[in-house]
């Protein structure tokens, strides 16, 4: 019975999904179908309804739509260019300089807005015009801008964060917030190292030097958006605040900072950006319901022990059991969207990895990085689109010039996996683990 409830849940998901079907659809409906293998129709409907109702009612969920809102309003905000004036007076000096800029202003933008896409759009749309006219080819310069906006997915706020932590039995958000910031800094750095090396060998031009007065007035112009991070992971560490809490806190800090210090929200935008915070909500709100759906019905069928004792006949060696995780995750990153592929994988890997001795905040760090290398990819990857969209230029075109950052992320990625400490060290260090 379990290989025929596999069967039909994985083979109609990816029927559906290649069929043009929303991806929360192909979930929810493949779900059902597998549940009718199990149990009457009329009992299946109802216990699936209520799984998706009752994975939606956590107050930790609270956070997403708050941290959604406060990216929104940064996008709008005029904030992405005061980013990259302040990156450029940091690394404005070294090989392939514009494209450090844009990996830098990504980081810090992606770290306050928790969304790679938005990174993407904001920071790309604002550098890709900025390095066409200092002679930087458009393929190089959005290679650069979507294989680095995925950095602010492990800078938290992460919104993928919280949902792994609710999925792997109510984690520490704190302890996964800090595990993400060494990890995420490692790939930007990966980004940049690669970046610098093809500038060096094509003779790609560097910015001039800027003044100590150019330095501090980028400085001080970005200091309330870098205040954001301040306020959001002090206010946890401190234990003034949860993680919710301080996700409404970062929407009044941006709403304040957006409206009345940059000025670049007007009162008549606001119905539009919470209208746009809305819908994008819905979206992550509806497969996160379904994916719980689709977990339950996986856990009832004893897929994810199936799969599990499958994993572990072919090799008892923890290297090797990691290594066959990381390659089936960035497959499933290919053609999954982030937050279905952690609520639906991480009960099915997540047992496999604490049985050889792997610690679950670890484990989530590398799930997390993993998926986040998928957003760069084809067919669904949501950052290669945008950048694609802000540069102008066909996916085809852009493919083969990302491949050696490709080839640094998947490095980056081994690293995370087999360096513990990479992820292990600043939660520790802060006692929140």
């Amino acid at each position: 019975m379990e290989w025929i409830t596999a069967l039909i849940m994985f083979g109609s998901f990816f029927i559906l999904v290649f069929s043009g079907v929303p991806i929360s659809f192909s979930i929810g409906i493949s779900s059902l179908l597998s549940c009718f293998t199990l149990l009457p129709p009329q009992v299946a409907l109802a216990i699936l309804g209520q799984k998706v109702a009752t994975g939606l009612d956590s107050f930790s969920l609270l956070a997403i739509p708050f941290f959604i809102l406060a990216g929104t309003l940064m996008n709008n905000g005029g904030i992405a260019q005061r980013l990259i004036n302040f990156s450029q007076v940091l690394v404005g000096r070294m090989p392939g300089s514009m494209g450090h800029v844009n990996v830098m202003a990504n980081m810090m933008f992606g770290s306050i807005s928790g969304s790679a896409v938005a990174a993407c759009a904001a920071v790309g749309g604002t550098m890709a015009p900025m390095q066409k006219k200092a002679g930087y080819p458009p393929e190089y310069s959005a290679a650069i801008n979507v294989t680095s906006c995925i950095t602010g997915l492990l800078i938290p706020p992460s919104n993928v964060l919280i949902v792994y932590a609710l999925t792997a039995g109510g984690l520490s958000v704190a302890a996964l917030f800090m595990a993400g910031y060494i990890p995420g800094i490692l790939m930007g750095l990966s980004v940049m190292i690669v970046g610098a090396v093809i500038a060096k060998r094509r003779g790609y031009p560097i910015a001039p030097r800027p003044t100590f007065k150019q330095f501090i007035f980028a400085f001080l112009d970005a200091v309330p958006s870098m205040l954001l991070v301040v306020i959001v992971m002090g206010g946890i560490l401190a234990g003034v605040c949860t993680a919710t809490e301080a996700s409404a806190v970062a929407v009044v800090y941006t709403f304040i900072l957006s409206v009345f210090v940059y000025r670049q929200i007007k009162p008549s935008q606001l119905p539009r950006i919470v209208l746009e915070s809305v819908v994008m909500t819905s979206i992550v709100l509806m497969l996160i319901g379904v994916s719980v759906g689709m977990s339950w019905v996986m856990t009832d069928a004893n897929i994810p022990n199936s799969i599990a004792e499958g994993l572990l006949s072919v090799s008892n060696n923890p290297i090797i059991i990691l290594l066959m995780i990381n390659i089936i995750l960035l497959v499933v990153g290919v053609f999954m969207d982030m937050t279905p592929a952690v609520l639906i994988f991480t009960p099915i890997f997540l047992p496999i990895a604490t049985r050889i001795g792997m610690d679950p905040i670890h484990f989530g760090i590398m799930m997390v990085v993993n998926l986040c290398i998928g957003l760069c990819t084809p067919p669904v990857g949501s950052a290669l689109f945008v950048g694609c969209s802000v540069a102008n230029l066909k996916i085809q075109n852009l493919i083969r010039p990302m491949l050696p950052f490709f080839a640094a992320l998947v490095v980056s990625l081994l690293l995370i996996t087999y360096i513990p400490q990479l992820s292990l060290f600043l939660p520790r260090l802060f006692g929140l683990y």
